[in-house]
Parts: C-alpha cells; structure tokens; sequence
C-alpha cells in the first residue's frame, strides 16, 4: 500500500511537534526542580553527615614533596571532619608517581584520608594497576611518610607472567619493591626475572 505524499508530512510534523513538547516539558521539570532545591536547601543539606564540617564534590589533591609529585588524589565526593582530621571520600582514585616516570593507580569505593599526615585508607572494590600487574583487595592503606602501600587482608596479583595470592603485601614506593606474607601461593611463568 502507497501512502500518499500528505500523509507522510503530516506524520513527520506530528513527530516533530511531539518532541518539541517532549524538550519543552522535560526543560520546565528541570526548572522546577532546581527552584525546590533552590527554596528548600534543606533537601540539599539532608544529603550531608550531620558531622560532617565541610561536603563537597569533585575533590583533586595532590601531594608534592621537594618539587616532585608524590601522588595525586581524585574522588566524587568528600566529608570533610575537623575534628577527626580525616576527610571521607567516594569513588577515590590515587595515582602514585616513580621518579623514573613509572606509576601505580589506586581505585576503591570509598577512602579516608589523614589530614593531619596525608595516609589514605581505601576499602571496597580495591583495584591497584600498573603496567605489570593489576592487584585486587578488600582493604589498601597508605603510609605517606614511609610511602609504603600495604594491605593486611587477601590480595590477588596478576600480570602476564604470574598469577599469585597472598594474606597480606606490602609495596615500598621510595624502592619500588613489593612483598607478599602470610599464605603464599600461585603460578609463576618462566619468563619472570628476579
């Protein structure tokens, strides 16, 4: 069956008029929910730690120590405590820097970091990567004056030629030497180099 020419234009103009309309409404539902918001901030603050002295988000931080970048810290949110000296923070991602350009990026759920001392603990879909491996755990810490990466629950390391799990590690930065305690155990190629 042919339709004729008409049709179709007024099918096409009643498409066009409908997502005119379907713009137009979802523009004024905006507009009016950042008119509540704006009148009621209240419902913005409900959102925040009772505690909490200061909430923001998109936190960037950086650690810089004699001129060179120690590493850098990103995450969603933050919750800022003054009287704990920590901050809380979602959605963290901490890159650590090697002096011969090398680096390590930290992801997690969630973290805490020391204002005081700047130690970072993250926990919750740990991932730590780097060109050779890539390690997951439930629990990181940071120790920024030692610059030791450590975890004391289980961790699963991965990289092209060795599979391995272990209790507890540690990573020294200063040295870039990792150490793996308690239960041991994995596969490792025959390509590995020590």
């Amino acid at each position: 069956m042919v339709f004729p020419k008409n049709i179709k234009l007024v099918n096409l103009k009643f498409i066009l008029i409908l997502a005119i309309v379907i713009i137009f409404c979802g523009i004024l539902a905006i507009f009016f929910w950042y008119r509540s918001i704006s009148e009621h901030p209240e419902k913005l603050l409900a959102l925040v730690p009772n505690d909490a002295n200061i909430s923001i988000g998109r936190v960037y931080q950086e650690s810089i120590k004699n001129g060179i970048k120690e590493w850098s810290l990103n995450a969603s949110s933050a919750d800022y405590f003054e009287e704990d000296k920590n901050v809380k923070l979602k959605d963290v991602s901490v890159t650590f820097f090697f002096k011969d350009g090398d680096k390590v990026i930290l992801k997690a759920d969630r973290g805490i970091l020391q204002t005081d001392s700047n130690d970072i603990e993250v926990s919750g879909n740990v991932i730590i990567t780097n060109k050779n491996y890539k390690l997951l755990t439930k629990k990181i810490f940071y120790d920024n004056k030692r610059r030791i990466i450590f975890s004391k629950t289980h961790v699963h390391i991965t990289g092209d030629s060795f599979d391995l799990e272990a209790d507890a590690m540690s990573h020294d930065l200063k040295t870039n030497k990792a150490s793996l305690e308690g239960m041991v155990t994995g596969v490792l190629s025959d390509k590995i180099t020590f």
